[in-house]
């Protein structure tokens, strides 16, 4: 194991590239799985006429995330606590009736 001492903790210089970095907004997500993936498709819910001009809804798919379980686990975790966060500061976040918006058929 090298010239460390048992216990011993060697740090990690962490460099963040964000030159090819895209930013998108998004108020939707739809979410599916394998048995060894999640895959998360971000985008936005357009309001469109539909037969007979009821309303209808467009999910436009932006962007497509693919990550491993453990990754979806981290990101879940640190998304619990970026919302913890934000509700100690400003106050709770009301969904209302809508339970993170209208379901999208697949």
């Amino acid at each position: 194991m090298g010239d460390q001492p048992q216990g011993e903790q060697r740090q990690i210089q962490l460099r963040i590239d964000e030159s090819k970095m895209q930013t998108t907004y998004a108020n939707t997500i739809r979410t599916s799985t394998t048995q060894d993936e999640v895959v998360l498709d971000f985008g936005m819910n357009l309001p469109v006429p539909g037969p007979d001009n009821q309303p209808a809804l467009v999910f436009g798919v932006g962007s497509r995330v693919v990550m491993n379980w453990q990754g979806a686990k981290r990101l879940a975790i640190s998304l619990g606590q970026v919302v913890r966060q934000y509700e100690e500061r400003a106050g709770e976040i009301n969904l209302g009736n809508r339970q993170g918006g209208p379901r999208i058929s697949q």
